[in-house]
């Protein structure tokens, strides 16, 4: 069995503009997190991965970077940060950075350099192509933040390409020294003391070399974005792609103790192969089948079997409710079946990445259009689309800006933060928060739980989801009510007792040979 230290570890999410202002400019900070290192370690968190605090002009908040090497003014310095890694440290928590290799910003000097003339020494670090004949477009591809993926330089008549926003220029990776001058970044980033890295839409590093135009999607409706409408079989997931996340890996792999994670989604089967061609236990892909398959016992279960399966015990899953593009899971759910689904989340095998104030079951906030800040958004005006809603203060107590700042900060906070914040939760025994701390204690406590063996089981009832963890004689037992009805459930022979209900009103309660699950009720059995 390979080592499983990664395996055993709960990953959170910060979003650090969001986390903690310790400046008084509404804006959160690396010092705001240092503060707060206390109430992750005593939530239960292993480890962090911090969204992008590189150099950049925030036009995509930090996904636009300027300089590699570097901190934003905004989150502090690099003093700053080498003292978070240092503090963290001291406390048994691992540190993931965000790190971005598919484009920079159009302000990064690479790519004013490149700009400047076609025969200067940086232009083929970029995606540089002339008109076709009819001075159009080079092709047809699309941008995801809207509109062509082309965009004209006036000065020297050709067209750099851009994935994302316009001011996000995609590097050119069948360039030897990006890809070079990538590493030596990450190498950077690892001698500072991170223990890994995030990697941001990592399927997009290689395009067609041939830029041939992408085939139109039939299933597509003007219900979904535009990008939605061609399918991105010249840009996304090419095999150098794949192979090149082996590479990055084995950068991680050059220091102990290291892990990577990638930004993708798409179908069971992709994330398998990819396992398999990066090939080693400090790396894994997200799976986003909680966000993305319909929220019921069956479709779940389905999925997560035969992904506990295919990943097999060389790998670790890996379990994701929601992330700072993604709307909130209680939002999304409710908060009887977000409850739910953090109990599957914290107790399957594999890896769980909380995402901040999921723990608080915070929601969704619906920011008015005047404060609107997310360039999706704005360059998507009738789509209604937007990440601002995700992207809130962090909710820490009932005072005038939730104890996030002592200013008004950059996006509004929840309404009903008053009532949903750390320090009402904590002194509420059946809340959010102190739901979460008994599962990730039980996870910490119980063998099964880290190490053990996923059994999947059949309840032959479609409303129920439910599994055994299993480390040499010891089980344990989780059940999941997908309904808002009663269910009565037959359990596996022994004597089982009830350690925990996601209502957080039962505690080693001795079940006969069954047990009865209330309306969208969890419960942990040993």
């Amino acid at each position: 069995m390979a080592d499983n230290k990664w395996g055993r570890r709960i990953i959170y999410q910060i979003y650090p503009r969001s986390f903690k202002d310790s400046n008084g400019d509404g804006i959160g900070d690396l010092n705001g997190i240092s503060e707060k290192l206390d109430y992750l370690k005593d939530l239960g968190v292993d480890a962090i991965w911090l969204s992008p605090v590189y150099q950049s002009p925030m036009h995509d908040f930090g996904y636009d970077i300027s300089d590699y090497y570097d901190i934003d003014p905004i989150f502090g310095n690099l003093s700053d940060f080498d003292s978070l890694v240092k503090k963290a440290h001291s406390k048994g928590i691992k540190m993931l950075m965000d790190f971005v290799p598919n484009h920079t910003s159009s302000e990064h000097p690479w790519f004013k350099e490149s700009k400047s003339s076609k025969n200067n020494s940086k232009r083929d670090w970029y995606i540089w192509k002339p008109p076709r004949k009819n001075r159009t477009t080079p092709n047809n591809w699309l941008s995801q933040f809207g509109g062509s993926a082309w965009e004209l330089d006036t000065k020297t008549g050709e067209y750099y390409l851009h994935t994302f926003d316009v001011s996000q220029p995609d590097l050119n990776w069948r360039n030897p020294q990006v890809v070079e001058e990538i590493f030596n970044v990450m190498r950077y980033w690892i001698k500072r003391g991170v223990d890994g890295f995030r990697v941001d839409v990592a399927y997009y590093l290689f395009k067609d070399p041939f830029f041939r135009d992408e085939p139109h999607n039939p299933a597509y409706t003007d219900i979904h974005i535009p990008y939605d409408s061609l399918l991105h079989i010249y840009t996304v997931a090419l095999p150098e792609t794949l192979n090149m996340l082996k590479k990055l890996n084995n950068i991680v792999n050059e220091s102990d103790d290291m892990f990577m994670v990638c930004e993708i989604y798409t179908f069971l089967h992709e994330i398998i192969n990819l396992y398999k061609i990066v090939n080693h236990q400090s790396f894994a892909p997200f799976n986003f089948s909680f966000i993305s398959l319909p929220w019921n016992a069956g479709e779940q279960k389905k999925f997560i079997d035969e992904f506990d399966e295919l990943v097999g015990h060389d790998y670790f899953p890996t379990y994701v409710l929601g992330n700072h593009d993604q709307s909130r899971i209680a939002t999304k759910l409710g908060e009887d079946s977000s409850r739910l689904a953090a109990l599957l989340q914290l107790t399957l095998r594999g890896i769980p990445f909380i995402y901040y104030g999921e723990e608080l079951g915070m929601k969704d906030v619906e920011i008015p259009e005047e404060k609107v800040k997310d360039p999706m958004a704005v360059n998507m005006k009738s789509y209604n689309f937007g990440r601002d809603p995700e992207r809130t203060p962090m909710q820490w107590d009932g005072s005038k800006f939730g104890g996030f700042s002592n200013v008004e900060p950059w996006l509004p906070l929840e309404q009903e933060f008053k009532e949903r914040n750390v320090a009402s939760e904590e002194e509420d025994k059946k809340s959010f928060i102190n739901l979460y701390k008994s599962v990730i204690k039980l996870r910490k406590t119980r063998k099964s739980l880290q190490d053990g063996k996923f059994i999947p089981l059949d309840f032959k009832n479609p409303n129920i989801l439910g599994f055994l963890r299993q480390e040499e004689d010891e089980k344990t037992l989780v059940l999941a009510n997908f309904s808002e009805e009663k269910q009565i459930v037959e359990l596996p022979k022994g004597s089982w007792k009830t350690v925990l209900s996601t209502k957080m009103d039962v505690e080693n309660r001795k079940e006969q040979n069954q047990v009865n699950l209330g309306s969208t009720e969890g419960i942990i059995l040993v």
